[in-house]
């Protein structure tokens, strides 16, 4: 995942399942997609990673704690399982990135005079467009 933190073989499981969609004759056959199992709970990741992991709301994590990740866009095995491994690479990265507070802010009161000058300008304008009265 990064230079710190690595997941051992033994905590993936992968297995081979039949493609869904066209493919022809060979779809019938050939069993070229992947199923990546990986359970968040038992794995030797951080209390960290594990605890932004569980708190995602991500339709692939059940309620055990296990993430599964179908990975059948390429018709062969092994380009399917280099997918699914970079996209549970990609969401554990993506879980761990802290992102930083907003502080809400006031407009200067500049700014404020600005805005306020310029609404009474443009009301003036389509006041002089009205009708004209006697």
């Amino acid at each position: 995942i990064n230079d710190y933190v690595t997941i051992p073989d033994e905590e993936l499981q992968l297995s081979a399942i039949r493609s869904q969609g066209a493919g022809g004759q060979n779809v019938n056959k050939v069993s070229s997609a992947i199923h990546l199992r990986f359970d968040i709970k038992a794995s030797s990741l951080s209390d960290f990673y594990k605890e932004r992991l569980l708190g995602l709301k991500d339709s692939r994590i059940n309620k055990e704690g296990v993430l599964v990740i179908k990975a059948q866009q390429f018709r062969t095995q092994e380009k399917n399982r280099e997918d699914a491994l970079a996209r549970l690479v990609a969401l554990i990265q993506a879980a761990t990135v802290v992102h930083k507070t907003r502080r809400p802010t006031k407009p200067s009161r500049n700014s404020q005079r600005k805005r306020m000058d310029s609404k009474t300008k443009h009301s003036r304008t389509k006041a002089l467009r009205g009708r004209v009265r006697d």
